[in-house]
């Protein structure tokens, strides 16, 4: 069992905050953010989040939030200051430091433009540098034909600057919308569906094996 006061704030903080008479012997649920990337007005891929949050809810493995980087509102990465020492002067950038650092692991629903991530994905991650170290993170990504692929691939390689654990384990959706109903419902196909739960049980086991290298 993981040491919750010498591990990240967002461990350590739910080791007090979740505590009831059946669990206080048990570790503290590790904190996961489904994170919807796109930020368009008219965006379609919502839905998709929104599976994803269900099925990791469901999961019972950990405690999760559904993120919606369109409601942050991170303008273009503003900060005079580099990242990497913290000392950040707005206040949308504090919010999202404080947001960052309690997450414990990601889930990243992403579309592919142009071959490419979102920008509103790369400034996200372009805001901060210690916030989002040594914690695993996987990939829901939609789109055309490639399902969103190459936009995983060209976003991995920040990760790893970051130093994040980028998984191997992910979900693709090609062709999206076809499985996107009449109630804005995403209808997965029973592929997708497995490897989503294989994605999640690997996130699970990834969150304890890297939380010692975010040591307070």
């Amino acid at each position: 069992m993981i040491d919750a006061e010498r591990v990240t704030p967002g461990l350590a903080k739910k080791a007090a905050g979740n505590c009831s008479h059946r669990r206080c012997n048990m570790a503290p649920m590790a904190k996961l953010y489904v994170i919807a990337v796109s930020t368009r007005p008219n965006r379609a891929g919502f839905p998709l989040a929104q599976w994803v949050y269900q099925l990791a809810t469901a999961h019972g493995g950990f405690d999760v939030e559904l993120v919606d980087l369109r409601e942050m509102g991170l303008p273009l990465f503003d900060e005079p200051n580099h990242p990497r020492l913290r000392q950040y002067e707005h206040e949308h950038t504090k919010r999202w430091s404080a947001k960052i650092d309690a997450a414990d692991a990601f889930i990243l629903v992403t579309p592919e433009y142009n071959h490419g991530a979102p920008p509103s994905l790369i400034n996200a991650l372009d805001y901060l540098v210690h916030e989002w170290a040594h914690k695993p993170v996987s990939f829901v990504s939609y789109g055309g034909p490639a399902g969103g692929t190459r936009a995983v691939q060209m976003v991995k390689a920040m990760l790893v600057a970051l130093k994040m654990m980028p998984l191997l384990e992910s979900v693709m959706v090609p062709l999206f919308a076809h499985q996107i109903d009449a109630q804005q419902v995403f209808r997965p196909s029973e592929l997708q569906e497995a490897h989503a739960k294989t994605m999640l049980d690997t996130l699970a086991k990834w969150i304890p094996a890297l939380a010692p290298l975010r040591v307070v």
